[in-house]
């Protein structure tokens, strides 16, 4: 159940990175996995619009998603030892970490779980995604250590982790994104604020257990919509917009901060003057670091992006019906995009992650108060053909404390 595969992406955020070394600051599985998926998406749109490769945007996000939950599985073992264990051991971990997923995959698509088998155990499927995927890891830790690197330089075996990062980005130099990232300039920089995401709190205002982060949210988001929207039989541009919508859904409070609902509903129209203020800032500040021809993509998906909407003839119509989404306009050349459903998984995870921290006995007035809302607000709620009462009543459930609710 889809229920299952969400509690354990949170216990990733539990899941403490370089955890044997000196750390300025906190380093969670939940959001290397993030940053790594917004790298992939950059090396790969190097490589598509750069190259002309053909990318295959649904092994790609896949992909990642597998590796994802291959990593929660086999959690706390030392990368290169990892690596090592995956080098002679590879067939039998994998066929483990099927096993132990099997009910987790009940009730998603079957053509999902036949592309994790054929993704782990058959070398020549997604060759190219894998390849980005493997470069985005790296980066991704690369991004990682330079923290790590400048606060502990002398720590001992630190010079030799930091030749084999090296080595493993330098063995992915044929493709461009890498070329491009690894001279540090505008495309660097737009990962580089990203990767700042990671360090903003949300809910900021309240002790919380497992932390999360902007960035790791950002994520959950992206996953849940896409498995949402393979439910929903979506073209494979309607997955990819859920998608990718859902992983820079929140992209703007890079540079805002997260500011919780509360506090956005105490002044009226507080809200309304922040999204003004973002979308003012995104031209100036963000935009500029990616290439001209993604801009008007990204803008796509953070700019109304809990509207149901689509493209005709370059021109953006928003307030689409489900059923007109899911039916006549449920093709690529419409460029679908179901902004219910990214905003129904938003506040999802919201409600999720104030449960988990309640149940772990962590919690604060916003937490509760939150948490009630929005259970109010979807216990009985279908959103985009998804049953979210059942998700809610299911969490609910086995809730510690039902009767806060």
């Amino acid at each position: 159940m889809i229920e299952n595969l969400i509690e354990r992406f949170y216990e990733s955020a539990s899941m403490n990175r370089w955890n044997d070394h000196i750390r300025p600051v906190e380093l969670t599985e939940l959001d290397k996995q993030a940053h790594k998926m917004v790298i992939a998406y950059v090396i790969a749109n190097f490589e598509e619009k750069d190259r002309n490769a053909e990318i295959n945007w649904q092994n790609l996000i896949e992909g990642g998603i597998f590796e994802f939950l291959h990593r929660t599985i086999l959690t706390d073992i030392k990368p290169p030892v990892f690596h090592k264990m995956m080098e002679e051991k590879g067939e039998s971990l994998n066929k483990h970490v099927l096993k132990l997923l099997e009910s987790d995959m009940n009730g998603l698509s079957r053509e999902f779980k036949e592309n994790f088998e054929r993704y782990l155990f058959d070398s020549k499927y997604a060759q190219l995604e894998k390849k980005i995927l493997k470069a985005a890891h790296y980066m991704a830790t690369n991004w990682e250590f330079r923290i790590i690197y400048h606060t502990s330089p002398f720590i001992y075996g630190i010079e030799e982790t930091k030749e084999a990062i090296e080595n493993q980005i330098e063995d992915h130099f044929d493709l461009i994104g890498v070329q491009k990232l690894s001279l540090e300039k505008k495309s660097f920089g737009f990962i580089d604020l990203c990767g700042q995401l990671r360090f903003q709190e949300r809910w900021a205002h309240s002790p919380r257990l497992p932390k999360t982060s902007v960035l790791g949210h950002m994520y959950i988001v992206a996953i849940t919509s896409y498995l949402f929207s393979l439910e929903n039989n979506s073209c494979k541009k309607r997955l990819y917009n859920n998608f990718f919508t859902g992983l820079f859904h929140d992209l703007p409070e890079v540079l805002t901060k997260d500011i919780i609902s509360p506090v956005k509903g105490y002044v009226e129209g507080l809200e309304d003057i922040i999204k003004e203020y973002e979308e003012n800032q995104m031209k100036p500040r963000l935009l500029p670091l990616l290439p001209v021809s993604w801009r008007e993509e990204m803008r796509y998906f953070t700019q109304d992006e809990f509207e149901n909407k689509i493209k005709i003839n370059d021109n953006i119509h928003k307030g689409i019906k489900f059923k007109e989404l899911n039916g006549k306009y449920n093709k690529n050349k419409f460029h679908p995009l179901d902004g219910k459903l990214i905003k129904a998984c938003d506040k999802l995870a919201a409600f999720i992650e104030a449960d988990f921290s309640i149940k772990h006995g962590i919690t604060s007035k916003h937490l509760e108060e939150g948490r009630k809302n929005i259970y109010e607000d979807f216990k009985t709620k279908k959103v985009s053909g998804i049953d979210f009462g059942r998700i809610f009543n299911y969490f609910k459930e086995k809730s510690f404390k039902i009767k806060d609710f």
